[in-house]
């Protein structure tokens, strides 16, 4: 039967993007030890309760040319993943692109890694959830806009270049994948962001950033762009072609707003546009709500973590993501996961990979020996709380019709024990916050 519990999740990074005009590969799943560890860390996620993953194969080391791909690591941790009847959220493509692709400014990137996920879903038809490009605001915005990564470009027209290829590429994917799986469902995992003006003069270059902020969800999704967007893509190599692709290839219903939230998404605008570190000033609640209000899509937070210095700062940070999540679902918001991420520290995002120096950042459930961190043991509380109170209710996840046909098959018969569990574990919590919560989100 479809399992339409809330989604708790966490991920492991696969990042791999490239630095020195390519010559340097930063290759997080290498730094955190997941090629040694591989075994081990699927063995704790397990541990934590967790059934859902944010995993995906190291594109670079995968896809190896047109048609072309070495599926040996693939092959080892997909099948250990079904042995253990994990449920991976299939990430294909985190910040980079294989040597032989170059970068986002390929114009022949959408195609050939649209290839890439038919080859992937037809060797793995089990696998259902996918986030065929993660960030794509973010990949373009660093790799083209900042000049940080992969092309390391600073120029709209480049950003646009760059947004554009990795759109097109996310919905040519989607489509290769529902031909091998119909009933994919695809979680888009974006950053979450808003800029605030510091004054009045700054009013205007903060209201574009914050029209910007919106592209890569706009073109997914099939939104039309106000007319000063219009403009600004028009005038930055979009042609009407193009923007119309967007516009009639939308695969919409069959996807989850997935929204990443940490305290650096708040942007402060000075007048001459130039930002900097707000810190959190709305939060993770109010963002999500203007996002889910413009999309009107079931929404999963995707991704947050916070630097444990040893004071308990991670694990408040856990509480009150957790409860700025419970908060939107109450105000009405169909919420169906959230996800700390990642598994194990990380490395080098301090500098946001810009420099490749091994500095270990402590933001996972457990650290890089593996031992797990005071976030991970609150994590592992949270989910053991809430796992039945909070049914995810999305009709994106499978509404589970039992036909008249199939009452006395033996997984109607465990649906409709889990069903009733689910019912006792809620009447059990009477008289707490608990039950409120939930019911007000059902």
């Amino acid at each position: 039967m479809p399992d339409t519990r809330f989604i708790f999740a966490t991920g492991i990074e696969n990042s791999s993007p490239t630095l020195e005009g390519g010559r340097v590969r930063v290759d997080e799943m290498e730094k955190c030890g997941h090629y040694r560890h591989w075994k081990t860390d699927f063995a704790l996620v397990q541990d934590m309760g967790i059934r859902f993953l944010r995993y995906g194969p190291p594109l670079h080391r995968t896809f190896l040319g047109p048609a072309r791909f070495d599926w040996e690591f693939a092959d080892q941790a997909f099948g250990e993943l079904q042995a253990r009847d994990l449920v991976p959220i299939v990430d294909l493509c985190h910040f980079g692109v294989p040597d032989w692709l170059g970068n986002f400014q390929n114009p022949d990137f959408p195609a050939l890694f649209a290839a890439y996920a038919g080859a992937f879903a037809r060797r793995y038809p089990w696998v259902q959830l996918y986030t065929p490009i993660n960030e794509m605001y973010i990949c373009a915005r660093f790799s083209a806009l900042y000049g940080w990564w992969n092309e390391q470009l600073r120029s709209d027209r480049a950003f646009i270049t760059a947004l554009k290829h990795i759109v097109r590429a996310n919905v040519l994917a989607m489509q290769e994948i529902i031909r091998e799986r119909p009933d994919a469902i695809f979680i888009q995992s974006e950053s979450s962001e808003y800029f605030h003006a510091e004054n009045p003069a700054a009013i205007a270059p903060a209201e574009l950033m914050n029209a910007k902020r919106f592209l890569s969800l706009d073109f997914n999704y099939g939104r039309r762009v106000d007319s000063e967007m219009y403009e600004y893509l028009m005038d930055n190599g979009m042609t009407r072609d193009e923007y119309h692709f967007f516009l009639d290839h939308t695969l919409k219903h069959h996807c989850i707003m997935g929204s990443d939230y940490y305290e650096t998404n708040e942007h402060r605008v000075c007048a001459d546009g130039s930002t900097s570190a707000s810190g959190e000033i709305f939060g993770y609640s109010v963002i999500a709500r203007q996002y889910y209000e413009r999309y009107c899509l079931p929404v999963m937070h995707t991704e947050t973590n916070l630097i444990d210095r040893g004071h308990g700062e991670a694990v408040q940070w856990l509480w009150k993501e957790w409860a700025n999540v419970l908060r939107v679902r109450n105000d009405g918001v169909p919420v169906v996961g959230f996800t700390w991420y990642s598994l194990t520290d990380q490395v080098d995002w301090d500098s946001a990979l810009r420099l490749n120096r091994g500095q270990v950042n402590p933001l996972g459930l457990y650290d890089l020996d593996r031992r797990i961190r005071p976030v991970g043991e609150a994590y592992k509380r949270l989910i053991a709380d809430w796992r039945e109170v909070l049914p995810t209710q999305s009709v994106c996840l499978q509404v589970p019709i039992v036909l008249p046909s199939e009452h006395d098959e033996a997984r109607a018969r465990r649906h409709r024990r889990e069903v009733r569990f689910a019912g006792r574990a809620q009447q059990g919590r009477g008289g707490t916050d608990a039950p409120a919560n939930a019911e007000s989100a059902a």
